[in-house]
């Protein structure tokens, strides 16, 4: 399964040739796929428990995608079983005057994760190449050098902040840190289904911004940036998996299966003691046994 979402180095995409539904090659039922994921949950517990305790690599998982295709209740339900003292999730919102003064990526470096820990973004920085494409004037509140209008803003432009992502994701690899990225593809139709689930759904009226139908007037340009992102980032360290979106328990057990296949090949293991170790477990072995 995590090669059939890849999207390899090199890859035109255009969105509209990526399915947003993928149940129907992989899964004889979603009872089954659902088993999957519980047993999935138990295994990256295990495993992320082993990371912890050898502290020598880390995750980094990133979730895009448009509004309602399912980012918060995928990071709920895969990392239900994750031990908090090794993970970490992060959403970033607007950026606020402070963060907007430095670099673009400066406020995501404080999350990233620490040695035998998994750090989640929900959102990341990709933001600045996504929303900032589709409204181009918000560019103009980062002070930018050579961006006086929107008329500045080329692919030249693009280009280079393309190329500062992976570049910075290049250096995280190399110092043993695994990244994995999603992008949550959901189709026009489905969005419109959940955005009135919102509306009609009293638990879920808060989850509801008027501002997400001015948004969903832009989709055609959002599945543009969307392309452009993946095309130009997905990299041989780093690479985009495209998830079918429009069922959430698909993509959920997808997902999980794709973090539980990267934590099996990174091969963590439980640190091994050592001779003065030993000396030391068989002497408090020994001290507690003797005690009366």
């Amino acid at each position: 399964m995590h090669e059939k979402f890849k999207i390899k180095t090199g890859d035109h995409i255009r969105l509209s040739q990526l399915e947003t539904k993928g149940s129907q090659h992989f899964f004889k039922s979603e009872a089954e796929a659902k088993e999957m994921l519980v047993n999935d949950v138990k295994k990256m517990q295990h495993l992320q428990q082993k990371m912890y305790a050898e502290g020598k690599k880390a995750i980094l998982i990133i979730f895009q995608g448009m509004d309602t295709a399912g980012k918060d209740s995928c990071i709920r339900h895969i990392f239900s079983g994750i031990n908090p003292q090794g993970c970490s999730v992060t959403s970033f919102k607007q950026p606020t005057a402070a963060e907007l003064a430095h670099d673009f990526m400066w406020r995501h470096y404080a999350a990233l994760p620490l040695k035998g820990f998994i750090s989640i973004f929900n959102r990341s920085y990709y933001e600045n190449v996504l929303v900032t494409r589709v409204h181009p004037q918000l560019l103009l509140k980062e002070s930018l050098p050579g961006i006086a209008t929107t008329d500045d803003v080329n692919a030249e432009f693009w280009d280079k902040r393309f190329e500062t992502i992976n570049s910075v994701e290049k250096q995280l690899t190399a110092s043993g840190t695994t990244i994995l990225k999603f992008f949550l593809h959901i189709s026009k139709k489905e969005q419109k289904s959940r955005l009135l689930q919102r509306i009609n759904d009293d638990d879920k009226n808060w989850k509801f911004n008027y501002s997400d139908l001015g948004e969903r007037k832009l989709w055609d340009k959002y599945q543009d940036a969307y392309g452009s992102m993946l095309s130009h980032t997905s990299v041989h360290n780093a690479h985009w998996y495209a998830i079918p979106a429009d069922e959430k328990w698909f993509s959920r057990v997808a997902i999980s299966r794709i973090i539980v296949h990267a934590l099996e090949e990174i091969n963590v293991i439980y640190p091994v003691a050592d001779s003065d170790k030993r000396k030391q477990l068989v002497s408090a072995a020994a001290a507690l046994n003797d005690e009366t």
